[in-house]
């Protein structure tokens, strides 16, 4: 796992949260949801392809 990624992650999170508790306090609350939301996805996207070679090892680890 590349450091950069784990900066991008902690970035993302940083601005999501600053994001939301702005959006939040002038009352969008669903504003704030689907921002927090986009983050969520963008992360789960960027782990994606480490969650598919963790998948992989564990079938060739028990050779199923």
């Amino acid at each position: 796992m590349d450091v950069n990624l784990i900066f991008r992650i902690a970035a993302v999170g940083i601005l999501v949260s600053v994001i939301c508790q702005v959006l939040k306090h002038s009352g969008r609350d669903e504003q704030a949801f689907l921002t927090s939301l986009a983050g969520l996805i963008l992360v789960l996207f960027w782990m994606l392809p480490y969650i598919y070679d963790l998948f992989e090892t564990m079938k060739r680890l028990f050779a199923l």
